[in-house]
């Protein structure tokens, strides 16, 4: 009877070394800071529509160089004519970069603390904006149009 109790209390002591280990990492995972972008070495810099036709060439080729083995996008700086200026619906500013010859263009979402550097931008306006990639642009079949690049994470770089 008492190997019983004995192994009963090691499964016990074992499963709250489990919980415990488990609930650290949770409340790690939930307490990492953000990633700023802002402030990292850029990894690449281009005009949107050499992103664009990287995207719309090859989108395997394309996901390949732009993002890590964890998905993870890299820091990407993008020129372009503002095509559009609009909101999404929590309140942060999106620019569309996208030139008239263009399929499709490159769509930055700001965060809450760039929004404010976009106040200035007006459509025609030469830009570059740095942020991380969401997804690539590719064609939908379904709807039979061209979906934009996705970039997070935006601020404004240059204002030419």
């Amino acid at each position: 009877m008492s190997t019983r109790k004995k192994i009963f209390k090691i499964v016990l002591i074992v499963i709250g070394v489990g919980i415990l280990i488990g609930g650290s990492v949770g409340y790690y995972m939930f307490n990492k800071p953000a990633r700023d972008v802002q402030n990292t070495k850029t990894d690449f810099s281009f005009n949107a529509s050499e992103l664009v036709n990287e995207y719309l060439t090859n989108t395997q080729k394309a996901n390949h160089k732009y993002l890590d083995e964890a998905g993870n996008s890299k820091v990407l700086e993008i020129s372009g004519v503002v095509a559009n200026i609009s909101e999404d619906f929590n309140g942060q500013k999106v620019i569309l970069l996208k030139s008239d010859s263009d399929k499709a263009g490159v769509s930055c979402t700001f965060t809450p603390k760039t929004n404010a550097n976009t106040q200035n931008i007006k459509i025609d306006d030469q830009i570059t904006i740095k942020g991380v990639i969401r997804s690539g642009a590719s064609f939908d079949e379904d709807l039979e149009m061209y979906e934009n690049v996705i970039i997070e994470k935006s601020d404004i770089v240059s204002n030419k």
